[in-house]
This record gives C-alpha cells, structure tokens and sequence, in this order.
C-alpha cells in the first residue's frame, strides 16, 4: 500500500498531481461514478470526492447533507437512495489506479453530527481495504475540517495518511500547527493561504501541502512556484497544461 509520507511529497521524480474536486471538469453531476471516470480520463491524476454517513450507517459520496427531494441523508437508508447516489466503495472502485482524497462530512455543524464519530472509523477501514485489495486507488488519503474526525481516522487505522482541511478563516501556520498536532500527513489550506513559506514549513515536518480551490490561472501557477504537492481543482486539465508549462 501506498504511505502518503512518500507521496505526494514531491520527488525528483514526481510531479505535482491535479485531484479534480467532486471530479470536476466534466458537465457531469459533481460526486458522481460517471464525473470521477470522466475526469480521470481527461487527464486528473485523481478526484476529490466527499462523503456522509446515512440512517443505516453506509458511507455514501454526498456533498451537501441533503439528498434532493428526499431530505437529510442520515435519516435516510441506503435502500431508499436514488441510483447516482453511489457508495465509497463503488467509488474507490471506479478511481482504480488512481488518486482519491476522501473528505469526511462529520464536524459538530453537520447534520446528525455523531460525537463518536462512527463515519471516520468505518471510512478509514473501507479505504484501507480498497487499498490493500489492489482493486482500488493506487493511493488515498481521508481529509476533514474536524481534527476529532482525524484522530478517529488514525485510532482506527494509524497505517492510513490523513489530512487537515484549514478553515479559510484560519491561519494557515495555525492549520499546519493542528495537522501536525493530530498526526496528519497533509494540511489543506485554501489556495489565497498557500505560499511558498507555508510549503517550506511544512515540509520542513514532514507535512504535505495540497491546497484547495486551485483554479484560476494565477492561483495555478502560484501553486506551482509554491512547490505544492497537489492540487484540488474545478479545473483540472487547466491545472496539467499550466503546472507543467514550467
């Protein structure tokens, strides 16, 4: 299995890798199989999808805490739920040998907010299984706003990388503060927060950097000269052709 503190870290041989977010990039709905396929054909090393936890405790790709014109997802059953409505494990499956960056909808503002934090766990064990199959990702990492949500991640599977979000309010030093505190391999600042300090520092601790809503032209290229590891993009065959123009 892939350990995230060799990648994404770059290498000399190694390139910075483009996730596109929700896999975006494509006309297609955001969280969807067909979207992450579509992406990863155009040309993303991998996606960034987003998952919550439903009634009868399955871990399913959604944004947004509601399934429209049905209602809130956790007091939903996987029976219930509308075809396109696809399963992490579908969605690893269908990211086969690719990146995958799961983020997990469960801080205290959420809907059904479980102080136990059962999602983080049960995604952790998914996720590493996906990895050790050889059916799945050729890497991936769970990410969260809720440091209480990473510590559940690494208590369940301390093998597994994991990433700290940094709230855009939040100083992004402070976030890299918090990510190493809770163990993370990566933080998540967003793009306006991300330099080339910011890289330096992290690095410096072992700590990866991908920032996130990378995606006009002068966010992508300042990515780049940041020495960024990856980036998360609405854009992401944008962000190929301009991280690799130098």
């Amino acid at each position: 299995m892939h350990q995230l503190r060799h990648w994404p870290l770059l290498g000399a041989d190694t390139r910075i890798a483009v996730l596109a977010h929700r896999g975006r990039g494509t006309n297609l709905p955001d969280n969807t199989l067909e979207a992450f396929s579509a992406a990863l054909e155009a040309g993303a090393d991998g996606v960034e999808l987003d998952v919550r936890r439903s009634a009868d405790g399955r871990a399913m790709v959604l944004h947004d805490a509601e399934v429209p014109g049905l209602g809130p997802l956790h007091l939903l059953r996987h029976g219930d739920l509308p075809a396109q409505l696809a399963t992490l494990e579908e969605a690893l499956e269908r990211c086969r040998g690719a990146v995958v960056d799961v983020e997990v909808k469960a801080a205290p503002t959420e809907a059904g907010f479980d102080p136990a934090q059962q999602l983080a766990g049960e995604v952790a064990h998914i996720v590493t299984a996906a990895l050790s199959g050889g059916a799945g990702p050729s890497a991936a990492f769970v990410t969260s706003f809720w440091p209480a949500t990473l510590e559940a991640v690494r208590r369940a599977r301390p093998e597994l990388d994991a990433g700290l979000l940094v709230v855009p309010g939040l100083d992004a030093f402070s976030g890299l503060e918090e990510a190493v505190a809770v163990g993370a391999a990566i933080v998540l600042p967003i793009a306006a927060h991300c330099d080339a300090a910011l890289v330096d520092a992290a690095h410096g601790r072992g700590v990866a950097v991908i920032p996130w809503a990378v995606d006009s032209d002068a966010e992508i290229t300042a990515a780049r000269h940041a020495g960024v590891d990856a980036v998360i993009t609405d854009r992401p065959g944008r962000a190929r052709t301009l991280l690799e123009a130098g």
